[in-house]
């Protein structure tokens, strides 16, 4: 689902940058990205995160995507120079991932899968496009939070077959990922790094 003009506004400001740099540093705290991964970023807006994903962890391969065609065309003019260049923009959807399977060693989504009206098939396309052992890390707000009175208002969710922790915590489990890290807040949401099993 493309995000409304309230929420563009939300996450292409300087104060959203600076919460998801604090993000990765914790992520860096919790896990380890491999030297020359292949990462991609879903949702990646007007690609902060991208240019983020790729000072911090400097992969060999850095794709990032989004629904909105707009903000891929923003991404396209805020990344300049060298990260322009070192990262892949595409106009894609998390329900379809046009990979092959078990070739990416790290997904990150920054408030990403509550968008989706079938979050339980993204979550399904992340696990299948990671590697084993590869790590999702994910950015989630839960539906006491944008579902309230207010937030109806200004922001636009999907309102059916939501998920609570319980419900993300089990489709996380059932596709097959295991929780190295989470900071979760019950009536917020979560931050949470998810490793897909080494089969070795």
């Amino acid at each position: 689902m493309k995000l409304n003009w309230v929420e563009r506004l939300v996450v292409n400001n300087p104060v959203r940058v600076m919460i998801q740099r604090g993000m990765i540093k914790w992520i860096k705290g919790v896990t380890r990205v491999p030297p020359q991964a292949r990462i991609m970023e879903i949702g990646c807006g007007r690609g902060a995160g991208a240019r983020l994903l790729q000072q911090e962890f400097q992969p060999a391969v850095l794709h990032a995507f989004d629904l909105d065609e707009r903000m891929i065309r923003l991404a396209g003019r805020y990344l300049q120079g060298e990260s322009k260049d070192k990262i892949c923009l595409y106009v894609g959807d998390a329900m379809t991932l046009p990979y092959r399977d078990g070739v990416l060693d790290a997904v990150f989504g920054f408030g990403v899968l509550h968008h989706l009206p079938d979050w339980r098939q993204g979550l399904r396309e992340i696990a299948r496009v990671l590697k084993p052992g590869g790590i999702y890390f994910l950015e989630e707000f839960y539906p006491q939070f944008y579902l309230n009175f207010l937030a109806r208002r200004l922001f636009l969710h999907p309102e059916h077959d939501r998920f609570y922790s319980h419900d993300l915590r089990a489709a996380l489990a059932e596709a097959g990922f295991g929780l190295q890290g989470c900071l979760e807040q019950k009536m917020l949401g979560i931050l949470a790094v998810a490793v897909k099993p080494d089969l070795l």
